[in-house]
């Protein structure tokens, strides 16, 4: 073997499954509308997981929806595409079972099938964060998208990326700091090693959807940072909501689905 750099194994599972992806013949829905693609998390206590879990399958498990959602004691936090008129079913049973507020849910749109099928998956939890226990129900100040122009600005703000270096090289905010790392769980080690709370007064974070933020902005705070804001709704919110002509943003935000990138374009802003 080379001595060059080892692909993270991570990384190699998500590649192959990408191409195993892209082998797939393109599907588009039968109405010939575009799928409705919305992204969503809540950090809520889920009382009986299995049970959300088999209510879901039993509703849409014959439905045009692919994609997959994560069920934890913390929470749920899932990407699933559909039609329109499926998609609101499913949100509207998410806001009865757990309280899922629909103007938190990001929504874009892909004109071809962009998962393989449809999981609904039990995990420990909905964001996994091994190298460090966190308390979810003390996180940072959420900033609304039309607010985080004027923070970032801020020359004391420390602008930070939470997301993984294959995922930052496609776009970024002008002036981001990346940590370079190669998993969620390494932002742990990043920031012991590298930031100082003494120096590092105001810190401002992003993410793709915002839920890797929430539990950073916690791990953050434990850490005896005093003032930490983070991007309500990630890069896909601010992508949704921010007119192009007024963005900070620089090129395409990573997606975990055949797309693999999207940008301003790709979001429907009457979907709301």
């Amino acid at each position: 073997m080379s001595g060059g750099h080892q692909e993270h194994p991570d990384q190699t599972a998500r590649r192959a499954w990408k191409a195993r992806l892209s082998a797939l013949a393109p599907v588009t829905l039968p109405s010939g509308e575009p799928y409705t693609v919305p992204a969503f998390y809540r950090f809520v206590a889920v009382p009986d997981r299995a049970a959300l879990r088999d209510e879901l399958r039993a509703a849409f498990s014959e439905s045009n929806l692919c994609g997959s959602m994560l069920i934890a004691d913390e929470g749920v936090n899932g990407t699933i595409a559909g039609s329109r008129e499926t998609i609101d079913r499913l949100l509207d049973l998410l806001a009865a079972r757990v309280g899922l507020d629909r103007a938190d849910v990001k929504f874009s749109r892909a004109d071809e099938r962009p998962f393989g099928r449809l999981k609904f998956l039990l995990k420990r939890e909905i964001i996994a964060f091994r190298k460090a226990e966190v308390d979810t129900t003390n996180c940072g100040s959420y900033v609304q998208p039309h607010e985080w122009n004027a923070l970032i600005a801020d020359p004391d703000v420390l602008l930070l990326d939470t997301r993984n270096q294959y995922e930052t090289e496609l776009g970024t905010f002008a002036g981001a700091v990346d940590p370079g790392i190669e998993t969620f769980s390494d932002f742990v080690t990043y920031v012991r090693e590298n930031l100082d709370p003494a120096k590092h007064r105001k810190v401002a974070m992003f993410c793709t959807g915002g839920i890797r933020c929430e539990k950073a902005s916690a791990f953050m705070l434990q850490e005896g940072f005093s003032e930490v804001h983070h991007l309500k709704g990630g890069i896909l919110k601010y992508l949704e909501d921010v007119p192009e002509e007024a963005s900070k943003w620089q090129g395409e935000c990573f997606v975990f689905d055949r797309r693999t990138a999207v940008g301003h374009a790709d979001f429907d802003k009457d979907e709301r």
